[in-house]
């Protein structure tokens, strides 16, 4: 696996990588890209009930990193959802209001870097889903995401646990 934290270092150029799943590859990059925020997650995820990615956010949070999450409304009574512990733990989080899905799978770190791809923050997408992940510094598509993002952020509901 390709070293994800070498692309969050202070660089001018570009930074990009790929990942692919099943395996543990995804689930790294996403673990690292957390690890490696300094100021802000912006999370856009269609669920997260993988409890390494869980824990992951939750220690960001403890560390102080403003924390943004957005998801789906119907995804959150799953069993097995960790939207209710996120949000209980202080994460400002809001749901989709509408009768379709939120079904985005990305992440904007320090308003810097993108990670994104079709790879549900599930155990299940690991263990044996064929997924993938990218993540870019590219500063065109950090702001393409931002835009995005900070559109549903505005849209959608607080979501009250």
């Amino acid at each position: 696996m390709k070293s994800v934290l070498s692309l969050f270092k202070s660089a001018p150029k570009v930074k990009n990588a790929t990942y692919f799943s099943p395996g543990e590859d995804c689930l790294k990059a996403i673990l690292a890209f957390i690890g490696s925020a300094t100021t802000s997650l912006k999370i856009c995820v269609f669920t997260i009930s993988d409890d390494r990615i869980t824990n992951a956010i939750l220690a960001a949070h403890r560390k102080g990193i403003d924390i943004q999450l957005l998801t789906d409304n119907e995804k959150l009574f799953d069993k097995g959802s960790d939207i209710r512990q996120l949000s209980q733990a202080g994460i400002s989080t809001k749901i989709d209001n509408t009768p379709n899905h939120m079904h985005h799978k990305f992440a904007i770190m320090d308003h810097a870097h993108v990670l994104t791809g079709s790879y549900n923050w599930t155990r299940s997408a690991a263990l044996y889903n064929h997924e993938n992940i990218l993540v870019t510094s590219d500063a065109h598509v950090v702001a393409d995401y931002s835009k995005e993002f900070n559109r549903l952020w505005k849209e959608m509901d607080p979501f009250r646990s």
